[in-house]
């Protein structure tokens, strides 16, 4: 059994100096790798054709549910919303603006592309009442509710033999 004392002497000798910079050996963790590949990919960083996620806060009140979707530099046009099946899809693009300056260093830190959000409605939105209003950047969908459907009760009838 190594001691504590020995474990971190022997990890402190593993230390690389590196430009300026200390770099410590550690043991590959194949699962730590797993996780670390998960979060690039469904982040929108590697296979995902997603360039930016919207940020969206759904409230409930008592007449309707309220969706507030940022979509800042975005008109109209730009963004699409559809229901199908009581899902909700909020979807646009926010184009590169086309400008050129010659001599001069550029850096761009805002995401293009295109984005896409899907939400499930309950069975109590009224899906052919649904609207959307867009000001300062912030899409304001109301989704009115209706009342829930009712069971329905069947009878078993009784077979004759």
């Amino acid at each position: 059994m190594v001691s504590p004392s020995e474990f971190f002497d022997y990890h402190r000798a593993c230390m690389c100096r590196l430009t300026e910079e200390y770099i410590m050996l550690v043991r590959w963790d194949p699962f730590e790798e797993m996780n670390r590949l998960h979060d690039h990919f469904f982040s929108g960083k590697g296979l995902s054709k997603e360039s930016f996620r919207v940020a969206v806060d759904i409230r409930e009140e008592n007449d309707a549910f309220y969706v507030d979707a940022e979509v800042p530099g975005l008109s109209a046009e730009d963004v699409k919303i559809d229901v199908e099946k009581n899902v909700l899809t909020l979807s646009g693009e926010r184009k590169v603006e086309n400008e050129e300056r010659e001599g001069t260093y550029r850096r761009v830190e805002r995401h293009y592309g295109g984005f896409s959000r899907s939400f499930s409605l309950p069975e109590t939105v009224d899906t052919d009442s649904i609207s959307a209003d867009l000001k300062d950047g912030v899409l304001e969908l109301k989704l009115p509710k209706k009342e829930a459907p009712t069971p329905k009760q069947i009878s078993v009838n009784v077979g004759k033999q």
